[in-house]
């Protein structure tokens, strides 16, 4: 596994996260109340120094909340709240390189945090909520070391009115019902970067995705299940039901899935993007039409899974190395399933950006352009163009090993590079410096310049 210390502050979200000490688990318990949009919560952080003493130390969690406790090693902090940040003066500070814990208690409503794309976070919905943080929204709802390099477990706690369903990416423990209320609490034991923390509350139904019996059976078949609104229960069924086969070739072709279980939740309300989290995407009911029409969406979620998720970026610079990978997953499962090749959709992709702005470094693409659909599409391009050049022998083993030897880490752009150059039958440094750290446009791989 590779775990690599991220800088000391990210440089598209500087204001985010504290390198100063490294979360290993989070333990949430929280208390929601739909109808006035309530949230009572205590968050414990079993944590660790680094190399010195941590005589103050900061959380993100977003204005708007009030504090009842902070407490480190079981001694009341001192600590000041605002701006977005948590500041915690110890009563005494833990030595470098040692272990400690804090707990914060807190009440209020939460509310996205506002960012150029729209609100990121919990967000109420009409009838319940769900959490959509990537890249910064987590302080949104619980104080959070808030880096993607600072992976921890979680164990999350959820107390709602009984009528509503509490979801969480991991394994479901407990659900205990009293006076009206049931708590359901959650593990996920994988280390997790708090963007990928989620919650949905909703009036589900909850359905267990099985593999075709008259198809070919998966060895150890990961559990999925399928949590949605009565209304869209067929809907749903129908555009999921080839999931267990697209999961079966995803862990064909990048190894294991990395996690216990997978589930999707359909909320019934439109989303613009289904979002993804660990072990768990959230699509909107506009993405099931009981036709398979967001099927390449399905595949490009559950790719996230190992990219992105398990293998998290060092900073946010890296975002390419979770969209391309995702994005040339959806063409590897067209090209599995009977649609288009890989080549197909790379030559559409290209001519379409042959005709957009030629501003955009994958490598660095900047805060304003780190989600642009270019980012996307020319990832994409990128994977397929190594591809080409390792020959498909060559590719496929290169893939697996990249997804296995950083299982639940921390990569970069060097790290695939590097990995890549591995499995070359001569040096790679001109295809990939072109490709990752130039804007002009590379020719079409494999096929020459269509222009």
């Amino acid at each position: 596994m590779s775990q690599k210390p991220a800088p000391d502050a990210d440089p598209y979200f500087p204001g985010n996260g504290d390198s100063r000490y490294h979360v290993h688990r989070y333990e949430l318990a929280l208390d929601y109340r739909p109808a006035s949009n309530r949230l009572k919560g205590s968050a414990r952080l079993s944590a660790v120094a680094g190399p010195e003493p941590l005589r103050e130390f900061a959380l993100d969690l977003a204005p708007g909340f009030r504090l009842g406790s902070v407490v480190v090693d079981g001694r009341d902090a001192h600590y000041t709240y605002r701006a977005g940040k948590l500041r915690v003066r110890p009563a005494k500070a833990p030595a470098a390189g040692a272990a400690f814990t804090a707990q914060v208690r807190y009440t209020g409503n939460p509310q996205p945090v506002r960012s150029q794309w729209g609100g990121l976070g919990w967000e109420e919905l009409t009838d319940g909520s769900l959490v959509a943080s990537q890249p910064v929204g987590a302080p949104s709802w619980y104080p959070c070391n808030d880096r993607p390099a600072d992976k921890a477990s979680y164990q999350i706690a959820v107390t709602a009115p009984s009528p509503y369903t509490v979801v969480v990416g991991g394994r479901l423990l407990t659900r205990t019902a009293r006076a009206g209320s049931t708590t359901w609490l959650w593990e996920q034991p994988a280390p997790t970067s708090s963007y990928l923390v989620t919650v949905s509350i909703g009036r589900y139904e909850s359905v267990r995705l099985t593999a075709d019996p008259a198809g070919p059976q998966p060895r150890r078949p990961v559990p999925q299940t399928v949590y949605v609104p009565a209304r869209l229960r067929s809907r749903a069924v129908a555009d999921f039901t080839r999931q267990t086969a697209m999961m079966d070739f995803f862990e064909e072709v990048f190894g294991a899935y990395p996690f216990d279980e997978y589930a999707v939740v359909v909320v019934d309300e439109e989303l613009d993007v289904p979002v993804e989290a660990q072990g768990l995407a959230t699509f909107g009911a506009n993405h099931v039409d009981g036709a398979r029409g967001a099927e390449r969406l399905v595949a490009h979620e559950l790719a996230h899974q190992w990219f992105g998720n398990s293998l998290s970026i060092a900073d946010w610079r890296h975002i390419w190395l979770n969209e391309g990978f995702a994005k040339y997953a959806e063409w590897l499962w067209s090209e599995h399933s009977g649609g288009p090749d890989a080549a197909a959709h790379a030559a559409t992709a290209h001519a379409a950006l042959t005709r957009q702005r030629q501003d955009l470094r994958l490598d660095d693409p900047g805060r304003r352009l780190m989600f642009d659909d270019r980012l996307y599409e020319r990832g994409g391009l990128v994977v397929h163009a190594v591809r080409d050049a390792l020959g498909d022998d060559a590719f496929f083993r290169m893939l697996k090993a990249w997804t296995v030897v950083h299982r639940h880490g921390v990569v970069t752009t060097a790290d695939v590079t590097a990995h890549v150059q591995r499995y070359a039958a001569r040096p790679l440094d001109a295809l990939l410096h072109g490709w990752l750290h130039r804007t002009a446009l590379p020719p079409l791989p494999g096929g020459g310049d269509p222009r």
